[in-house]
């Protein structure tokens, strides 16, 4: 029989999850998976937590909960601090961890371009932190708006401007536009056009650029019809005392820049500097594994693997792209536990869908693409079926049906943990 193999996984997203899912029932595998987070969520859904559509235990899943009864697999919570592969160790902030087989599958962050007050002041939405924050943001800016005492004022709160046309801003502001239309009318007499207030600013020609020309067309067209304004072939270029300074000059008054416009691979101290390549992603061989490193492999968007003919430049960073590679790589460890060859990636493209707006999205497949209801009939049951757990599909699928029946989500709290500084004041004064 052969030893048992220590796994650790970093990272506990799509490509991860599928790795220690397929390999949970290989008794020759301890694995542990190390994340900063306790819960396991689904970013394509992010946006609509963060516009008061869906609450963020729909999209979330606990790992301890995933992993109950499953003598094999451990959790340890903790951020990624260093690599060091001569020990075959890697170090967190709560901890050293000693592994046969380590698995980065880190993902990206929000990439500012380093513009440092964009950094400071704009709203990201990669996490479920960053969602809820936005969504208080939103809330309150509204309140401020219906307090306003100027015109000048009150546009100030309202205008949201959001920067990046791809998927995530176009899905962000058609959601945004529903919510001015179907809801802040009825719960905010003074608010009649939240959705002219709502900027989308992208530095190319079209939306949704990595999709096909019929998707961008009615993501555009459908857009403007819910009152969007559009900016095109125009980037943001800083943000600071409440305006967006744009490349053409023009400048935007809001308290709200939401950054949506590209994501960086997050940083794996520890690797050696010559396979650290474009976006920071860690270039890998045709197995996922680390160039020049035998027992190190890299996952996900934080991946660069060149060796795919299809995709010389590297993969889409995609959620398919990473279920893939976790699932391949799973099936490569068990190859390498019984001495035979690993098989080498190659990406099965399924295609790509966005939603728009309520009853509208685009769908492109590899052979057709098709627009409108159908589409987003499709869209919804395809963003049903990734979710862990049957709970959670449930009451997603329930909150979907009742808010799209009604028009009328009932998730719009104003939700703002004490910080730490407040807490501290009020420590002092007792004393």
């Amino acid at each position: 029989m052969n030893e048992t193999k220590k796994v650790v996984v970093v990272g506990g997203g799509f490509a991860g999850i599928e790795l220690i899912k397929k390999l949970a029932k290989d008794r020759r595998f301890h694995i542990t998976l190390v994340d900063r987070n306790n819960y396991h969520f689904f970013p394509p859904l992010l946006y609509q937590v963060s516009t008061a559509f869906i609450e963020p235990s729909n999209i979330s899943y606990p790992f301890r909960r995933l992993f109950q009864e499953k003598e094999n697999i451990r959790f340890h919570m903790g951020s990624l601090v260093k690599v060091n592969a001569e020990q075959n160790e890697v170090e967190t902030d709560t901890g050293v961890l000693q592994y046969d087989y380590l698995v980065l599958a880190l993902g990206t962050e929000t990439n500012y371009f380093g513009m440092q007050n964009v950094k400071d002041n704009a709203l990201p939405m990669k996490t479920i932190d960053e969602a809820l924050n936005l969504r208080n943001t939103i809330l309150l800016n509204m309140e401020e708006a219906v307090r306003a005492k100027s015109k000048e004022e009150r546009d100030r709160y309202l205008n949201i401007v959001i920067a990046g046309g791809g998927p995530t801003g176009v899905e962000l502001a058609g959601m945004l536009a529903e919510l001015g239309q179907n809801t802040a009318r009825k719960e905010y007499p003074e608010i009649q056009d939240f959705g002219s207030h709502i900027y989308l600013v992208d530095a190319g020609p079209v939306l949704l650029a990595p999709m096909s020309k019929k998707a961008q067309a009615e993501a555009k067209d459908v857009l403007a019809k819910l009152g969007v304004n559009i900016i095109q072939n125009t980037a943001v270029k800083d943000y600071a005392d409440g305006k967006v300074l744009l490349s053409t000059g023009q400048t935007l008054e809001t308290c709200a820049l939401i950054w949506a416009s590209g994501v960086v691979a997050r940083e794996v101290p520890g690797l050696p500097k010559e396979v650290i390549g474009r976006g920071r992603r860690v270039m890998v061989d045709e197995v996922n594994r680390v160039q020049g490193l035998q027992n190190v492999f890299v996952l996900g968007d934080l991946c660069l693997q060149t060796t795919d003919k299809p995709f010389p430049n590297g993969h889409p960073q995609v959620a398919q792209v990473a279920i893939q590679q976790g699932q391949l790589l799973a099936k490569n460890l068990v190859r390498l536990q019984n001495n035979e060859a690993m098989k080498p990636f190659a990406y099965n493209d399924k295609g790509s869908m966005a939603i728009i707006s309520k009853y509208e999205a685009v769908a492109d497949l590899p052979k057709f693409s098709f627009k409108g209801f159908f589409a987003w009939l499709v869209w919804l049951f395809i963003h049903i079926i990734p979710l862990i757990g049957f709970r959670n599909k449930v009451k997603l699928a329930f909150s979907w049906f009742w808010s799209f029946i009604t028009n009328d989500p009932t998730l719009r709290l104003i939700i703002r943990p004490q910080k730490k500084k407040a807490v501290e004041k009020e420590e002092v004064k007792s004393q």
